[in-house]
């Protein structure tokens, strides 16, 4: 946004002209103060309230995932830890998994590439659990983890290191299977297989 330069006018109507347009113009630079662009009501509301997530407000007003439950709980030879809690179908025809990650090694551990997933669009939008697959054996189907628009997975990314005794949260979603499956095998790369229940 250009500066504005004031100048002195015989006219009292330029005046008030050009404060108007200066005020106009101010209300129009920007989105409230941050860098985030604008991702619209349906994914703003989403955010806020951890919608189809599995989980429940917190005190301040963000989503805390429901650990209530463990549906399954995978221990890999890297000394990592997934701890599964839910696993709820959307509307829309989604499924989120919910659970926790857990480094239970003894030191810091970088967390395996492999969690990333093979797909080179997705590796190149950086950490994350797209590597993470379900597998329904009924219907001899695999679901992998959803992608945006933009080719980013629909699921925690970020977490490259973690301390000893260190947890992070995670979430992916997934296409639903059929209403008729009530179990699938979740697979985690370089981790055991382990069978959840869906809700």
């Amino acid at each position: 946004m250009s500066m504005w330069k004031r100048s002195r006018s015989r006219r009292p109507g330029a005046a008030v002209i050009g404060a108007l347009t200066l005020a106009l113009a101010t209300t129009a630079c920007g989105t409230g103060g941050t860098d985030t662009p604008d991702q619209g009501p349906a994914a703003s509301t989403s955010a806020a309230t951890g919608e189809g997530k599995g989980g429940t407000p917190g005190e301040d007003g963000a989503t805390v995932p429901d650990t209530s439950r463990t549906l399954a709980t995978i221990r890999g030879s890297n000394g990592f830890e997934f701890i599964v809690h839910s696993a709820v179908r959307d509307e829309g025809g989604f499924l989120t998994v919910n659970g926790t990650v857990r480094n239970q090694s003894g030191g810091r551990e970088g967390v395996p590439l492999a969690w990333n997933g093979q797909e080179a669009q997705v590796k190149a939008r950086g950490r994350s659990l797209a590597g993470v697959t379900l597998v329904d054996k009924t219907e001899k189907k695999r679901y992998y983890v959803l992608r945006d628009t933009d080719g980013y997975p629909l699921t925690t990314t970020g977490v490259g290191h973690m301390d000893n005794g260190e947890s992070v949260t995670f979430f992916a979603q997934f296409p639903a299977p059929p209403a008729t499956t009530t179990e699938v095998d979740i697979l985690v790369p370089e981790m055991p297989v382990a069978t959840i229940e869906l809700s």
